[in-house]
């Protein structure tokens, strides 16, 4: 029963995790750490890494999500007010999460968000 329990847990971490190839991680990953501040600069710095794509791609939904949640809560009097700055510090603990993990060389998805694939 514990291994079938294993085997299942390990599907779950290879879905959620992408492979890449370990050169292309330790030449990029400084670049993808740093594409949660500059969501395209991977995309300039490194275009045939697919590790800085990913990390790319991460940094660009991570940024549409952020500028449209403080459009529609900046829109909406009071509550949206009153929701914004925990909006803004959600966002926040995001782009330090996906910045520590692509620094580090890691390819995990961001909570809520990161299945969302738009650069491929």
């Amino acid at each position: 029963m514990s291994d079938l329990n294993n085997n299942s847990s390990m599907a779950n971490a290879s879905a959620t995790e992408e492979t890449f190839d370990p050169a292309d991680i330790e030449k990029n990953k400084t670049i993808a750490g740093l594409a949660y501040l500059i969501f395209f600069l991977p995309l300039i710095a490194c275009p045939d890494s697919k590790f800085g794509r990913y990390h790319a791609n991460q940094a660009l939904i991570l940024f549409i999500a952020g500028i449209s949640g403080s459009i529609i809560l900046g829109i909406i009097p009071f509550v949206g007010w009153v929701l914004l700055p925990f909006f803004s510090i959600a966002v926040m603990v995001f782009c330090i999460l996906g910045l520590v993990h692509g620094l580090s060389g890691k390819a995990k998805e961001l909570p809520l968000i990161g299945k969302l694939r738009l650069l491929k």
